[in-house]
């Protein structure tokens, strides 16, 4: 098995991209909503162009993982679409993403990282709690699944 890469996101990634977030709601027995169809169907316009990023987690030119940073009104911004195949899990690439993230939003000077996330989610929750994200009051949410909001302040 080959090394795993963490790379920003490139055109030829499209298909994997959106492999991996319809898995990952699928597994979680969630439906694809709106805004998981237009993250999905275009992240160049959705994050990218919004002064957003995308980390992949690739191995063999295959992606095996995903994570994402979107710009928000406050300068911070959200962790969206953070998933890994089933197969590559165990592997510590969901933290080596979100590290890729966090350096990324430091580097942006960005004041603090924020997710939505699922209770449903125990891994996911625990990762975020062990990397340092704190829970928030319950707020408005696009997603009918978020029932969690975490924060990271890096300032």
């Amino acid at each position: 098995m080959n090394e795993v890469q963490i790379v920003p996101f490139r055109p030829d990634h499209a298909a994997g991209w959106a492999a991996l977030n319809e898995a990952w709601l699928a597994e979680g027995g969630f439906a694809v909503e709106a805004r998981d169809r237009t993250v999905i169907d275009d992240p160049r316009g959705a994050i990218l162009d919004r002064d957003g990023r995308i980390f992949m987690a690739e191995r063999d030119g295959e992606a095996i993982g995903c994570c994402a940073l979107m710009a928000m009104d406050d300068g911070g911004y959200e962790v969206a679409k953070m998933t890994v195949s089933p197969a590559a899990r165990g592997l510590g690439l969901g933290r080596r993403l979100l590290e890729a993230c966090e350096v990324a939003a430091r580097a942006a000077g960005a004041p603090r990282l924020y997710l939505e996330t699922s209770s449903t989610l125990k891994p996911a929750g625990a990762l975020y709690r062990s990397f340092g994200f704190v829970d928030l009051p319950p707020r408005p949410s696009p997603y009918v699944r978020a029932d969690v909001w975490m924060e990271k302040r890096l300032r």
